[in-house]
């Protein structure tokens, strides 16, 4: 089922913190202050064309949205609700700390309609928690998402890799720790060094070395694969392509398509390992449609890396294969069809 977002970006809101690598303003590409007003306009043209309400919800990103005065709060949920008690969407999402969700805030949130709770984890590592300023540490996202659940609200947790001070080991740990806590989501952000962060700074001074793009996208694969094997739905991987983030970024793992490498990435290491026990010589590899691009990697590498181990692969679509169903044949079928 495709899922629709009207998302509302609230850049700082809220905050109590400036963590090291925190830039909303880039991040979101949102510059102007949104106010009630413009939540209420948003909301009102976002509802002129027919949406399903299965699939729709409101969201706020960006900044803490609990940790905002609770009467600017309430006149952003103020504007929300009403689609959602009128059954034209089916709640609200947010975006917040794990430190701002105690028992009040819960209930007034159960009571205006929303359904969905993102906890900014970023890190189960204290260290890395820590450095990059954070304010909170590992253990209160574990007693935020308990809580979260315990006011029946469907819970998210938002990650980062790279950030000053992980590892490798410390980013599957993280991974490792954050499914344990059963999310129904995570969403997996590259740590960047942007323009005017403490990441610049640090990254400037040569204290901090953030992940090549190679680097994050192989780092990211792996942590997809164990949220995959865990049945965790990985929601979003990479940021969304902004000018604003364009302008300000300076170093990390960016790419427009960061999703998709990944993604690729995860692929490589299917056929390799379908392939490792198998003669070189060609194969053909059956694929759902929608994986086309992922599979055959950007500008076809995946094909290529392939070519050069000695296996010539030839991808053929099949309709009604599903998402992430790969199949490999000996030989070349270039004409079969789903």
């Amino acid at each position: 089922m495709s899922h629709n977002n009207i998302s509302l970006f609230i850049p700082h809101r809220g905050c109590p913190h400036r963590c090291s690598f925190c830039d909303q303003k880039a991040i979101s590409g949102e510059q102007r202050a949104v106010t009630p007003l413009t939540v209420r306009e948003t909301l009102k043209n976002a509802f002129e064309k027919p949406l399903s309400p299965d699939e729709t919800e409101i969201a706020f990103f960006g900044g803490s949205f609990t940790c905002l005065p609770k009467e600017e709060m309430e006149a952003y949920l103020n504007e929300a609700y009403p689609y959602v008690a009128k059954g034209l969407c089916g709640g609200i999402r947010l975006s917040t700390r794990p430190d701002g969700v105690d028992e009040e805030i819960l209930s007034l949130l159960s009571r205006y309609g929303v359904t969905t709770i993102e906890l900014g984890a970023q890190s189960m590592d204290d260290r890395v928690l820590q450095k990059n300023k954070r304010g909170h540490t590992a253990k209160d996202t574990v007693l935020a998402s308990e809580r979260v659940r315990s006011y029946g609200f469907s819970l998210v947790l938002q990650t980062m890799v790279g950030l000053c001070l992980e590892t490798e080991e410390s980013a599957y740990e993280t991974a490792r720790k954050v499914i344990s806590l059963r999310p129904d989501g995570v969403r997996i952000y590259p740590a960047l060094v942007l323009e005017g962060t403490m990441l610049a700074d640090w990254y400037r001074e040569g204290s901090y070395c953030p992940l090549s793009l190679k680097e994050g996208v192989a780092l990211t694969a792996k942590l997809m694969e164990m949220y995959q094997k865990a049945d965790i739905p990985v929601l979003k991987v990479g940021l969304h392509a902004e000018k604003e983030l364009e302008k300000s970024y300076l170093a990390g793992p960016y790419h427009p398509a960061f999703r998709e490498l990944c993604l690729s990435a995860c692929y490589y290491r299917v056929l390799a390992d379908m392939l490792k026990t198998k003669p070189k010589g060609t194969y053909t590899v059956l694929i759902s449609p929608k994986d086309r691009s992922a599979v055959v990697g950007q500008k076809r590498e995946n094909i290529d890396l392939f070519r050069g181990q000695g296996y010539e692969l030839h991808f053929v679509e099949e309709k009604n294969r599903q998402r992430g169903e790969i199949s490999l044949m000996e030989g070349e079928e270039a004409h079969r069809c789903g």
